[in-house]
């Protein structure tokens, strides 16, 4: 596996560096509330956007028996995540494609749910209505789009986006709950349920109740011994704090326009 430049790489490779595994602003409890909105039904079918090492699909297939086709740009996390599907004995539910969320036409297929989990909130205004046509596109009639995202509020947003991307390392651009829903409205999705929470992603209680107390442990040794990794989260978890008033995240269950 390749190894990343921790002084550089963005905010989420440095946490799952660190021994994070749940690496959405809601975590995993924001998730199922996404999972319990869909219902899901044996041999539906899911797109996920950006599968990573192929866990959320793992878990779908597992919990569900649908069958999901994750798409991922890095090379090197398509070849874990095909490691990881074919361990969990599941090659034959779970297709891991090397693609790119831009290029969505190139998956002909379409499906009756897409899952996209703080992917969003890192583009600009037009790749945000770029990716979202491409979801609308991949879905079925009456399909839905199952999202999690980072929300913002408050008076100086601009100056918050500012802080956010110096700090995590990409283009972070969280929008408010009401533009989240507008911006998937344009795209042609109706919005059936939402619901807003506060950000947990580097809240210890929430690490231990959610991922287990030798996660968090982990992560405390890993902060511990690599001190450009400690840096690193802890001026992400300083921002965190900073505009915690204003930060939270926002889970959206969206259905396609026929």
């Amino acid at each position: 596996m390749t190894q990343i430049n921790l002084k550089t790489a963005p905010g989420h490779q440095v946490l799952a560096a660190a021994g994070k595994q749940a690496l959405r602003p809601g975590g995993y409890k924001a998730t199922e509330q996404l999972f319990t909105w869909a219902n899901f039904k044996p041999d539906e079918t899911v797109l996920e956007l950006a599968a990573s090492f192929g866990h959320s699909a793992i878990a779908l297939a597992q919990r569900y028996g649908v069958r999901v086709v994750g798409i991922e740009k890095d090379p090197d996390s398509v070849t874990r995540a095909r490691e990881n599907v074919a361990a969990a004995g599941l090659s034959d539910r779970i297709e891991i494609i090397e693609g790119d969320i831009f290029h969505l036409e190139r998956i002909t297929e379409q499906f009756d749910y897409v899952l996209a989990e703080a992917i969003l909130t890192m583009q600009s205004a037009a790749g945000k209505a770029k990716v979202l046509a491409g979801i609308r596109d991949r879905l079925k009639p009456n399909g839905h789009f199952l999202s999690q995202e980072l929300r913002v509020s408050g008076s100086d947003i601009d100056s918050i986006h500012r802080d956010l991307s110096a700090t995590i390392r990409v283009n972070s651009q969280p929008l408010s709950a009401e533009d989240w829903i507008a911006a998937c409205q344009a795209a042609g999705l109706n919005i059936e349920h939402h619901a807003v929470g506060p950000m947990t992603l580097l809240n210890p209680r929430q690490i231990a109740q959610e991922e287990g107390v030798p996660t968090l442990l982990t992560i405390g040794w890993n902060m511990l011994t690599r001190p450009v990794l400690r840096q690193r989260i802890l001026a992400m978890r300083d921002t965190f704090r900073r505009h915690s008033s204003d930060l939270g995240y926002i889970v959206l269950c969206l259905k396609k326009e026929n």
